[in-house]
């Protein structure tokens, strides 16, 4: 399955998806030194963001969300890649400044969690293996 949105910083990235259909913070909802969802009740609490494909309807919360983004690059403990229905300027500067590649205005509820995927962000496309 290839699934086409609108890249919002360029890059490519495998690997596997780790998916969500709510909406993540990632000041105070994600620990920024070893990328462990850590907001309590979130249906990621307790998993880690580092190395995947996160995928995410939409993020929310603080604007401090950014440099979250920026200290999980500078750590090593960034996803491989960020796929959002619908990126806010807090997402959008928080991928530009870690470099991560990131792909949204594409239907996240169509990933299955697991999946091996390939992100082209160049492209704004993922390709997700197994898929139909």
């Amino acid at each position: 399955m290839i699934l086409s949105g609108r890249s919002i910083f360029g890059g490519h990235a495998d690997g596997r998806t780790l998916v969500s259909g709510e909406p993540i913070s990632f000041f105070g909802g994600v620990d920024p030194e070893t990328g462990v969802v850590i907001e309590a009740g979130h249906p990621l609490e307790g998993r880690s963001i580092a190395g995947t494909i996160l995928v995410l309807p939409h993020a929310k919360g603080s604007t401090v969300g950014s440099y979250v983004l920026y200290r999980l690059g500078a750590g090593g403990v960034a996803p491989r890649a960020i796929v959002v229905g619908a990126c806010d300027p807090v997402v959008a500067a928080g991928v530009i400044l870690a470099e991560i590649p990131c792909i949204d205005g594409l239907e996240t509820d169509r990933i299955p969690d697991g999946a091996a995927a390939r992100v082209d962000a160049d492209a704004g496309v993922i390709e997700i293996e197994g898929g139909d």
